[in-house]
């Protein structure tokens, strides 16, 4: 982190309307660094309104948000309106990041540890590669020597496990750091109570079509679910068929109203999930992330290039750019 100009964003943001929004549906780790950083900035005496595009669709996101005591608005339910002129924090993604839709208000800044896109016109930037975005402003609280209340301290540690796969992914010294930074203030009940009954009964819909229609090519594992999934279920799903002995790299896509959304994961070095989503779809489509974990999305506008047979388009994509 750079102090001076953390510190001169905070002195920027003083008696504005200030928005910290993260990705479309926010998973843990998005609401966690978020959390965290709307309780940094009112250790500064700066009020600000966590906010999201989309729905909180997962039954552990939702009790997250209830343990911790987390205030986080959908767009339509904001509590004050949002001007052009008020400033917005990008958390956990970043604007033209595809995976964030546009709000009225001035994105000023981004905390992220997604690979970085454009970047130039931010007041502030920090994007780094480590397992978490939560890692990143946790570390804010300990270069800072500020000490984060339970609630916002659990809900950075249960951001930075659940994102690293309980540090099974993606995870680097930092992260490392920064969970024994965070143990000692956060709570063990309710990082407990958030590790069970954190299946619905939907999900067993969406584990029931991942097995019944997997297709495995040389380690390469596609499974298209024929029915509207949200973006974290979708996620869940490539994690469970990753887990699978015969497969190193898994695409999965679920067909939904408005598009077909992507989740690919990759656990071999050959193989860059946000390099291959670019190229698989990128002339009909949008995508990018983490070498080990990515997602994407084709507008339903585009969905027709894809012609009759759209599995079989789909796997051809991609194992094309799979060396």
């Amino acid at each position: 982190m750079e102090k001076e100009k953390f510190m001169g964003m905070v002195e920027y943001l003083r008696g504005k309307n200030v928005f910290v929004q993260t990705h479309n549906f926010p998973d843990p780790d998005a609401i966690g660094a978020g959390a965290g950083l709307v309780g940094l900035l009112k250790h500064f005496g700066i009020d600000s309104t966590l906010c999201y595009v989309g729905q909180i669709d997962r039954v552990n996101t939702k009790k997250m948000t209830e343990l911790c005591k987390i205030s986080l608005y959908p767009e339509e339910k904001l509590p004050v309106e949002m001007k052009s002129e008020d400033p917005i924090i990008c958390v956990d993604s970043q604007k033209g990041g595809g995976n964030i839709l546009d709000l009225p208000g001035d994105e000023i800044a981004c905390i992220d540890h997604h690979p970085l896109v454009g970047g130039e016109d931010y007041i502030y930037l920090d994007v780094r590669q480590v397992g978490s975005c939560s890692t990143i402003i946790a570390g804010y609280y300990s270069e800072l020597g500020i000490q984060p209340d339970e609630l916002t301290a659990t809900a950075m540690l249960y951001g930075l496990k659940m994102d690293t796969m309980h540090f099974t992914r993606g995870v680097t010294p930092y992260d490392i750091d920064m969970y024994a930074f965070l143990y000692p203030y956060a709570s063990n009940e309710i990082l407990t109570d958030l590790s069970i009954n954190s299946i619905e009964l939907d999900d067993l819909k969406a584990y029931g079509s991942a097995i019944e229609n997997i297709y495995v090519y040389d380690k390469i594992g596609f499974v298209g679910i024929p029915f509207a999934c949200p973006d974290a279920q979708i996620a869940i799903i490539a994690d469970f068929i990753l887990a699978l002995e015969e497969v190193d790299v898994a695409v999965i896509y679920a067909t939904r109203t408005d598009g077909i959304k992507f989740s690919v994961r990759s656990e071999i070095k050959s193989v860059d999930a946000g390099k291959l989503v670019v190229k698989a779809i990128s002339d009909i489509g949008f995508g990018g992330g983490h070498a080990f974990m990515a997602g994407g999305f084709i507008p339903e506008k585009n969905v027709e290039q894809l012609g009759e047979r759209i599995d079989e388009e789909i796997r051809g994509r991609f194992l094309k750019h799979i060396v």
